[in-house]
Protein backbone atom coordinates (compact mmCIF):
# COMPACT_ATOMS: atom_id res chain seq x y z
CA UNK A 1 0.00 0.00 0.00
CA UNK A 2 2.72 2.51 0.77
CA UNK A 3 4.22 1.96 -2.55
CA UNK A 4 0.76 2.66 -4.30
CA UNK A 5 0.71 5.68 -2.25
CA UNK A 6 4.04 6.68 -2.63
CA UNK A 7 3.34 6.59 -7.01
CA UNK A 8 0.12 8.39 -6.33
CA UNK A 9 1.75 11.51 -4.84
CA UNK A 10 4.70 11.36 -7.98
CA UNK A 11 2.17 11.04 -10.22
CA UNK A 12 0.22 14.14 -8.93
CA UNK A 13 3.04 16.16 -8.52
CA UNK A 14 4.36 15.12 -12.20
CA UNK A 15 0.94 16.21 -13.18
CA UNK A 16 0.96 19.57 -11.28
CA UNK A 17 4.35 20.60 -13.23
CA UNK A 18 2.57 19.45 -16.48
CA UNK A 19 -0.70 20.91 -16.21
CA UNK A 20 -0.76 23.21 -13.26
CA UNK A 21 -3.90 24.86 -13.97
CA UNK A 22 -5.70 21.62 -14.45
CA UNK A 23 -4.87 19.55 -11.82
CA UNK A 24 -5.70 21.02 -8.22
CA UNK A 25 -3.26 20.92 -5.62
CA UNK A 26 -5.20 20.14 -3.29
CA UNK A 27 -4.85 16.54 -4.36
CA UNK A 28 -1.90 16.11 -2.59
CA UNK A 29 -4.27 15.42 0.92
CA UNK A 30 -5.86 12.48 -0.58
CA UNK A 31 -2.56 9.99 -0.71
CA UNK A 32 -1.52 11.16 3.47
CA UNK A 33 -5.90 10.42 3.97
CA UNK A 34 -5.48 7.10 2.87
CA UNK A 35 -2.48 6.66 4.41
CA UNK A 36 -3.69 7.45 8.07
CA UNK A 37 -6.19 4.36 7.11
CA UNK A 38 -3.67 2.10 6.50
CA UNK A 39 -0.45 2.41 6.92
CA UNK A 40 1.90 1.70 9.90
CA UNK A 41 3.49 4.72 11.81
CA UNK A 42 6.46 4.41 9.79
CA UNK A 43 5.31 3.78 6.32
CA UNK A 44 3.18 6.87 6.64
CA UNK A 45 5.76 9.01 7.76
CA UNK A 46 8.11 8.07 4.79
CA UNK A 47 4.53 9.03 3.02
CA UNK A 48 4.27 12.00 4.89
CA UNK A 49 7.81 12.85 4.12
CA UNK A 50 7.81 12.13 0.27
CA UNK A 51 4.42 14.58 -0.26
CA UNK A 52 6.30 17.76 2.19
CA UNK A 53 8.79 17.09 -0.83
CA UNK A 54 6.85 17.31 -3.22
CA UNK A 55 4.70 20.45 -1.98
CA UNK A 56 8.49 21.62 -1.39
CA UNK A 57 9.14 21.22 -5.48
CA UNK A 58 5.73 22.71 -6.08
CA UNK A 59 6.69 26.00 -4.55
CA UNK A 60 9.99 25.79 -6.34
CA UNK A 61 8.27 25.34 -9.83
CA UNK A 62 5.01 27.58 -9.51
CA UNK A 63 5.41 29.88 -6.43
CA UNK A 64 3.20 30.18 -3.03
CA UNK A 65 0.07 32.05 -3.23
CA UNK A 66 -2.50 31.87 -0.52
CA UNK A 67 -4.06 28.58 -2.28
CA UNK A 68 -0.64 27.08 -1.83
CA UNK A 69 -0.48 28.29 2.16
CA UNK A 70 -3.76 26.65 2.46
CA UNK A 71 -3.42 23.51 1.08
CA UNK A 72 -0.21 23.04 3.50
CA UNK A 73 -2.22 23.96 6.38
CA UNK A 74 -4.69 21.09 5.67
CA UNK A 75 -1.61 18.90 5.03
CA UNK A 76 -0.57 19.54 8.35
CA UNK A 77 -3.47 18.64 10.20
CA UNK A 78 -4.40 15.76 7.75
CA UNK A 79 -1.01 14.41 8.75
CA UNK A 80 -0.65 15.13 12.38
CA UNK A 81 -4.54 13.57 12.61
CA UNK A 82 -3.31 10.28 10.60
CA UNK A 83 -0.48 9.68 12.21
CA UNK A 84 -2.36 9.82 15.68
CA UNK A 85 -5.07 7.42 13.97
CA UNK A 86 -1.87 5.05 12.92
CA UNK A 87 -0.94 4.94 16.81
CA UNK A 88 -3.91 4.07 18.15
CA UNK A 89 -4.13 1.13 15.72
CA UNK A 90 -0.25 0.39 16.87
CA UNK A 91 -1.62 -0.09 20.05
CA UNK A 92 -4.00 -2.36 19.44
CA UNK A 93 -1.79 -4.81 17.09
CA UNK A 94 -4.46 -3.70 13.77
CA UNK A 95 -4.07 -2.29 10.88
CA UNK A 96 -7.10 -0.64 8.54
CA UNK A 97 -10.49 -0.31 10.26
CA UNK A 98 -10.29 -3.33 12.04
CA UNK A 99 -9.90 -1.97 15.14
CA UNK A 100 -13.23 -0.04 14.84
CA UNK A 101 -14.79 -3.18 13.89
CA UNK A 102 -13.97 -5.34 17.02
CA UNK A 103 -15.25 -2.80 19.51
CA UNK A 104 -18.60 -2.64 17.42
CA UNK A 105 -18.58 -6.24 17.47
CA UNK A 106 -17.56 -6.10 21.49
CA UNK A 107 -20.40 -3.52 21.75
CA UNK A 108 -22.95 -6.12 19.80
CA UNK A 109 -21.94 -8.73 22.34
CA UNK A 110 -22.60 -6.43 25.46
CA UNK A 111 -26.03 -5.33 24.16
CA UNK A 112 -26.52 -9.43 23.51
CA UNK A 113 -25.75 -10.71 26.89
CA UNK A 114 -27.12 -7.76 28.21
CA UNK A 115 -30.81 -9.36 27.37
CA UNK A 116 -32.99 -11.05 29.50
CA UNK A 117 -33.32 -15.30 28.33
CA UNK A 118 -36.43 -16.72 27.56
CA UNK A 119 -38.75 -17.00 30.06
CA UNK A 120 -41.49 -19.32 30.74
CA UNK A 121 -45.11 -18.82 30.27
CA UNK A 122 -46.27 -16.23 32.58
CA UNK A 123 -43.09 -14.82 32.94
CA UNK A 124 -42.61 -11.18 31.04
CA UNK A 125 -39.26 -8.91 31.20
CA UNK A 126 -38.23 -5.43 29.65
CA UNK A 127 -34.70 -4.13 29.48
CA UNK A 128 -33.58 -0.73 28.94
CA UNK A 129 -30.60 1.11 28.35
CA UNK A 130 -29.51 4.65 27.62
CA UNK A 131 -25.88 5.85 27.69
CA UNK A 132 -24.55 9.17 29.31
CA UNK A 133 -24.19 11.60 26.14
CA UNK A 134 -25.90 8.77 23.95
CA UNK A 135 -22.30 7.21 24.01
CA UNK A 136 -22.45 3.69 22.57
CA UNK A 137 -20.67 2.42 25.51
CA UNK A 138 -22.68 2.55 28.80
CA UNK A 139 -21.22 1.92 32.34
CA UNK A 140 -24.77 0.05 33.27
CA UNK A 141 -24.73 -3.37 31.55
CA UNK A 142 -27.38 -6.57 32.89
CA UNK A 143 -26.22 -9.94 32.70
CA UNK A 144 -28.43 -13.24 33.37
CA UNK A 145 -29.33 -16.63 32.68
CA UNK A 146 -31.66 -19.60 32.91
CA UNK A 147 -29.98 -22.38 35.64
CA UNK A 148 -30.91 -25.23 37.42
CA UNK A 149 -32.39 -26.87 34.04
CA UNK A 150 -33.78 -23.32 33.19
CA UNK A 151 -36.24 -23.75 36.48
CA UNK A 152 -34.40 -20.52 37.99
CA UNK A 153 -33.59 -17.37 36.63
CA UNK A 154 -30.36 -15.41 37.51
CA UNK A 155 -29.98 -11.60 36.80
CA UNK A 156 -27.34 -8.94 37.70
CA UNK A 157 -27.41 -5.65 37.01
CA UNK A 158 -24.26 -3.95 37.64
CA UNK A 159 -23.20 -0.23 37.67
CA UNK A 160 -19.37 0.42 37.03
CA UNK A 161 -17.85 3.62 38.26
CA UNK A 162 -17.93 6.58 35.49
CA UNK A 163 -19.82 6.82 33.04
CA UNK A 164 -20.08 6.92 28.85
CA UNK A 165 -16.68 5.60 27.22
CA UNK A 166 -15.02 5.96 30.44
CA UNK A 167 -16.78 3.42 32.35
CA UNK A 168 -18.19 1.44 29.15
CA UNK A 169 -14.03 -0.12 28.45
CA UNK A 170 -14.63 -1.74 32.06
CA UNK A 171 -17.90 -2.36 31.25
CA UNK A 172 -16.76 -4.63 28.44
CA UNK A 173 -14.59 -6.63 30.27
CA UNK A 174 -16.41 -7.17 33.61
CA UNK A 175 -19.51 -8.30 31.89
CA UNK A 176 -17.63 -11.18 29.97
CA UNK A 177 -16.19 -12.07 33.79
CA UNK A 178 -19.88 -11.92 35.31
CA UNK A 179 -21.47 -13.41 32.67
CA UNK A 180 -19.33 -16.75 33.11
CA UNK A 181 -19.27 -16.79 37.29
CA UNK A 182 -23.55 -15.96 36.59
CA UNK A 183 -25.18 -19.36 37.05
CA UNK A 184 -21.82 -21.68 37.38
CA UNK A 185 -21.92 -20.64 41.22
CA UNK A 186 -24.11 -21.07 44.19
CA UNK A 187 -26.43 -17.64 44.05
CA UNK A 188 -24.77 -16.83 48.00
CA UNK A 189 -21.27 -16.98 46.36
CA UNK A 190 -21.82 -14.35 43.13
CA UNK A 191 -21.34 -11.61 44.21
CA UNK A 192 -18.29 -11.75 46.39
CA UNK A 193 -16.74 -13.47 43.67
CA UNK A 194 -17.42 -10.69 41.62
CA UNK A 195 -15.77 -8.57 44.54
CA UNK A 196 -12.50 -10.95 44.57
CA UNK A 197 -12.32 -10.58 40.69
CA UNK A 198 -12.83 -6.97 40.62
CA UNK A 199 -10.33 -6.30 43.24
CA UNK A 200 -7.54 -8.23 41.22
CA UNK A 201 -7.86 -5.46 38.72
CA UNK A 202 -6.53 -3.09 40.75
CA UNK A 203 -7.99 -0.12 38.47
CA UNK A 204 -7.77 3.30 40.08
CA UNK A 205 -11.30 3.79 39.71
CA UNK A 206 -12.16 0.52 40.03
CA UNK A 207 -15.10 -0.10 42.32
CA UNK A 208 -18.97 -1.06 41.13
CA UNK A 209 -22.14 -1.15 42.46
CA UNK A 210 -24.22 -4.56 41.26
CA UNK A 211 -27.74 -6.10 42.45
CA UNK A 212 -28.38 -10.02 42.25
CA UNK A 213 -31.85 -11.44 41.73
CA UNK A 214 -32.38 -15.03 41.90
CA UNK A 215 -36.13 -16.08 41.22
CA UNK A 216 -37.70 -19.87 40.92
CA UNK A 217 -39.84 -19.22 38.14
CA UNK A 218 -41.77 -22.41 39.16
CA UNK A 219 -43.05 -20.24 42.61
CA UNK A 220 -42.02 -16.76 41.90
CA UNK A 221 -39.85 -17.07 45.32
CA UNK A 222 -37.23 -14.72 44.65
CA UNK A 223 -33.84 -13.52 46.79
CA UNK A 224 -31.81 -10.41 46.04
CA UNK A 225 -28.85 -9.04 46.83
CA UNK A 226 -27.25 -5.69 46.78
CA UNK A 227 -23.57 -4.62 46.62
CA UNK A 228 -24.26 -1.01 47.10
CA UNK A 229 -27.27 -0.52 44.97
CA UNK A 230 -29.89 1.30 44.70
CA UNK A 231 -32.50 -0.85 46.17
CA UNK A 232 -35.07 -3.05 43.60
CA UNK A 233 -38.91 -2.59 43.83
CA UNK A 234 -41.82 -4.83 44.76
CA UNK A 235 -44.66 -4.22 43.66
CA UNK A 236 -47.25 -6.42 45.63
CA UNK A 237 -50.72 -6.79 43.22
CA UNK A 238 -52.39 -7.88 46.18
CA UNK A 239 -52.37 -5.20 48.33
CA UNK A 240 -51.53 -2.38 45.26
CA UNK A 241 -48.33 -1.91 47.59
CA UNK A 242 -44.80 -0.78 46.47
CA UNK A 243 -42.25 -2.25 48.59
CA UNK A 244 -38.64 -1.26 48.55
CA UNK A 245 -35.65 -4.48 48.85
CA UNK A 246 -33.28 -3.20 51.26
CA UNK A 247 -30.28 -5.69 51.19
CA UNK A 248 -27.04 -4.74 52.53
CA UNK A 249 -23.68 -5.10 51.25
CA UNK A 250 -20.67 -2.59 50.17
CA UNK A 251 -19.47 -1.85 46.74
CA UNK A 252 -17.69 -4.21 45.06
CA UNK A 253 -14.19 -3.68 44.56
CA UNK A 254 -13.73 -2.24 47.81
CA UNK A 255 -13.43 -4.32 50.58
CA UNK A 256 -11.31 -7.65 50.52
CA UNK A 257 -14.14 -9.34 52.29
CA UNK A 258 -17.85 -8.73 53.00
CA UNK A 259 -20.94 -10.30 53.55
CA UNK A 260 -24.19 -9.41 51.05
CA UNK A 261 -27.55 -10.11 52.76
CA UNK A 262 -30.27 -11.54 50.73
CA UNK A 263 -34.04 -9.72 51.37
CA UNK A 264 -36.46 -12.74 50.17
CA UNK A 265 -40.20 -12.38 48.64
CA UNK A 266 -42.40 -14.14 46.46
CA UNK A 267 -43.31 -12.78 43.18
CA UNK A 268 -47.36 -13.67 42.90
CA UNK A 269 -49.55 -13.46 39.23
CA UNK A 270 -49.70 -9.93 38.99
CA UNK A 271 -46.42 -8.47 41.10
CA UNK A 272 -44.04 -6.96 39.38
CA UNK A 273 -39.99 -6.44 40.40
CA UNK A 274 -37.56 -2.99 39.57
CA UNK A 275 -34.29 -3.46 39.31
CA UNK A 276 -32.42 0.05 37.87
CA UNK A 277 -29.00 2.22 38.26
CA UNK A 278 -28.73 5.37 40.35
CA UNK A 279 -28.34 7.42 37.11
CA UNK A 280 -31.70 6.80 36.76
CA UNK A 281 -33.02 8.56 40.42
CA UNK A 282 -30.24 10.44 41.25
CA UNK A 283 -29.45 13.54 39.87
CA UNK A 284 -27.16 16.80 41.05
CA UNK A 285 -30.66 18.56 41.72
CA UNK A 286 -32.54 14.95 43.45
CA UNK A 287 -31.22 13.11 45.84
CA UNK A 288 -31.77 8.93 45.88
CA UNK A 289 -34.87 9.15 48.02
CA UNK A 290 -36.63 11.33 45.68
CA UNK A 291 -35.84 9.53 42.50
CA UNK A 292 -36.80 6.36 44.18
CA UNK A 293 -40.45 7.89 45.29
CA UNK A 294 -40.68 9.45 41.88
CA UNK A 295 -39.96 6.22 40.26
CA UNK A 296 -42.96 4.38 42.66
CA UNK A 297 -44.93 7.32 41.76
CA UNK A 298 -44.62 6.84 37.81
CA UNK A 299 -44.61 2.80 38.21
CA UNK A 300 -47.82 3.35 39.95
CA UNK A 301 -49.47 4.60 36.35
CA UNK A 302 -48.28 1.77 34.90
CA UNK A 303 -50.76 -0.45 36.90
CA UNK A 304 -54.03 0.31 35.23
CA UNK A 305 -52.25 -0.04 31.76
CA UNK A 306 -50.29 -3.13 32.05
CA UNK A 307 -46.49 -3.57 32.12
CA UNK A 308 -45.66 -4.28 29.14
CA UNK A 309 -43.46 -1.73 26.82
CA UNK A 310 -43.84 0.10 30.73
CA UNK A 311 -39.42 -0.02 31.13
CA UNK A 312 -39.20 2.51 28.15
CA UNK A 313 -42.19 4.88 29.81
CA UNK A 314 -40.61 4.30 32.98
CA UNK A 315 -36.94 5.30 32.01
CA UNK A 316 -38.00 8.49 29.68
CA UNK A 317 -40.56 9.69 32.94
CA UNK A 318 -38.10 9.41 35.36
CA UNK A 319 -34.58 10.30 33.51
CA UNK A 320 -34.84 11.71 30.34
CA UNK A 321 -31.42 13.66 30.82
CA UNK A 322 -28.35 11.81 29.52
CA UNK A 323 -25.82 13.20 31.54
CA UNK A 324 -25.44 9.43 32.97
CA UNK A 325 -25.85 5.91 32.17
CA UNK A 326 -29.01 5.21 33.01
CA UNK A 327 -30.18 1.01 32.91
CA UNK A 328 -33.77 -0.50 34.41
CA UNK A 329 -34.91 -3.46 34.38
CA UNK A 330 -38.81 -5.03 34.69
CA UNK A 331 -39.88 -8.47 35.48
CA UNK A 332 -43.81 -9.22 36.05
CA UNK A 333 -45.38 -12.52 36.54
CA UNK A 334 -48.96 -12.60 34.30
Amino acid sequence: MLVILLVAEVLIYLARTTYPNSVPIALFVIPVLLGGVALSVPSLTVLIVVTGGALAGEAMENGIDQLYVGVTLVLGVTAVIALESARSRARLGVQGTVGESMLVDLRDRLRAQGEMPALPRGWEAEVVHRSAGHSTFSGDFLVAARSAGGLVLEAALVDVSGKGLDAGTRALLLSGAFGGLLGSLPPEDFLPAANAYLLRQEWPEGFATAVHLVVELSTGRYQVRSAGHPPAIHFHSGSGRWETLEASGALLGVFEKDEYVPVSGDLLPGDALLLYTDGLVETPRRDLADGIDKLQGEAERLVSRGFRHGARRLIDAVADSDLDDRALVLLWRS
